[in-house]
């Protein structure tokens, strides 16, 4: 997940976040008491000139729209960098794919600390990314997280960013909270192209160990500072989170939720919790966001990787209840557990590309219509799950089998779409998945075998685990 060598993917903060203390918060400990502030450190390679516009932003709209459709989120290792041939290949699909939406955090997942020191700014792997999403055509959103260390109690300077997973997940102390806003205006100015801001990522740091439970206190503080910050630098800018794993139980766990539960889980109580603090305290929201994989935090897939994927519907059509139909964006989502290195690499390329394809039907059946694919893009060599191949060589940069869903389930369901239903043969339903409009039907074969299925009138031969698209 990140740039310097922190780990990716969902269970990154939440294993320590369940076990209260544990070893990423002790090394966390140890971490701050060796870095205590002082001095105001080293500007090398900073500028004043945070807030100056970079580069040649975007047509604007006349106002945006609290919603962006389905794309990408940028990682440690992006198409930003690497053979010119490459990077050219990457950005030609892009666009011609209608240029996805992008996401990207101001801190980790391949940018640079953006404040070394208050007021002295570094956004130079940040413009970068930028530019990759203005040449590419897409429509770019910003993930306000991480913080700088001089917010958070180590130390302020260029060259003392700890970019240790410990360090860089923790969250700025309250006294810090109007300088993280401040800092998010600061963004909100450089890039005035950007219309859409996510305030920081999963709670991290933001867990109370005294109590057992998510700080939403104090997430939703500074989540209001840096929405009023935002509004500041211009009305019309779209903010959303509170960006809550929606962690799934054992339903026979004593902290699983009674209210938001099915054959795949239980919902965490706790993250319902704290979802219910901000939405009653929040000082606005034009989008709620959320994440979560299909799997438990057992990594159990109940009751299999197919049917799992019924908890973003439930998570979904449960959060647009709560904020009374705000509209719904899923950061993050995940159908394949990881293994002990993080890695999602144990399912063959079309088990994996059928298995999100259930994934992305359940999210847009719960209501949502903003959705960010967590592209686990390499440096060199085999990329299981990445949107292209990496771009360290002159013939990199091609389009993977990911890539191709991911696009055209943008192209086919855009925000605002209506959705029909089609008739499946009584024999076919519990084999397929399927999503339908008036012009376009999405099925998928969750057997690991050829079968013959009849959908909206038409009968065809599916290979295992293929994705078919029918126009109708």
């Amino acid at each position: 997940m990140g740039r310097h060598g922190w780990f990716s993917g969902a269970r990154r903060w939440r294993l320590t976040a369940l076990l209260g203390v544990g070893a990423a918060a002790l090394a966390l400990v140890a971490t701050l008491v060796g870095t205590l502030p002082g001095g105001g450190g080293s500007t090398a390679g900073t500028s004043p000139d945070g807030d100056k516009v970079h580069g040649t932003p975007g047509t604007l709209p006349a106002r945006p729209e609290p919603y962006v459709g389905w794309g990408f989120t940028h990682t440690r290792y992006s198409a930003d960098e690497g053979s010119g041939a490459a990077v050219g290949r990457v950005e030609r699909l892009l666009a011609r794919g209608g240029g996805l939406p992008q996401d990207q955090a101001i801190m980790g997942w391949g940018a640079d600390n953006p404040e070394p020191v208050k007021g002295r700014y570094d956004f130079g792997a940040l413009d970068r990314r930028m530019d990759f999403v203005r040449r590419s055509g897409g429509t770019p959103v910003i993930t306000l997280c991480c913080s700088p260390d001089w917010m958070k109690g180590g130390r302020a300077g260029a060259g003392n960013t700890d970019w240790s997973q410990a360090a860089l997940e923790t969250a700025p102390t309250p006294d810090h909270y109007q300088d993280f806003a401040d800092l998010a205006a600061t963004v909100a100015r450089r890039y005035p192209d950007v219309r859409h801001f996510i305030v920081w990522n999963e709670f991290k740091g933001f867990w109370n160990n005294a109590r057992g439970r998510w700080d939403h206190e104090g997430y939703t503080a500074m989540y209001n500072l840096v929405y009023t910050a935002l509004k500041k630098v211009d009305k019309d800018i779209m903010v959303g989170g509170p960006y809550l794993g929606m962690d799934s139980l054992d339903p026979r766990d004593e902290k699983a939720s009674d209210v938001l539960k099915g054959p795949w889980g239980a919902v965490d109580q706790r993250v319902l919790d704290a979802f219910a603090y901000w939405n009653g305290h929040k000082a606005g929201a034009d989008f709620v966001v959320v994440d979560g994989s299909s799997y438990t935090d057992e990594e159990k897939l109940l009751p299999d990787e197919f049917a799992a994927t019924g908890k973003f519907t439930a998570v979904g059509e449960w959060v647009r209840r709560q904020t009374r139909d705000l509209p719904l964006w899923w950061a993050e989502y995940y159908v394949e557990p990881a293994d002990d290195q993080d890695e999602r690499a144990g399912w063959t390329e079309p088990h994996r590309v059928a298995v999100q394809a259930a994934g992305l039907i359940a999210l847009a059946e719960g209501g949502a219509d903003s959705g960010f694919y967590w592209n686990p893009e390499e440096r060199t060599g085999r990329c299981p799950g990445c949107l292209w191949s990496p771009t360290d060589t002159p013939g990199g940069g091609r389009e993977l089998p990911m890539y191709g869903l991911v696009s055209r389930f943008a192209r086919a369901f855009p925000p605002g779409t209506r959705y029909e239903t089609v008739s499946v043969a009584p024999d076919d339903v519990p084999n397929v998945r399927v999503l339908a409009t008036a012009r376009t039907v999405l099925v998928v074969n969750t057997l690991d075998r050829t079968i013959s299925a009849q959908v909206d009138g038409k009968r065809f031969a599916m290979r295992a685990y293929e994705v078919k698209w029918l126009d109708r």
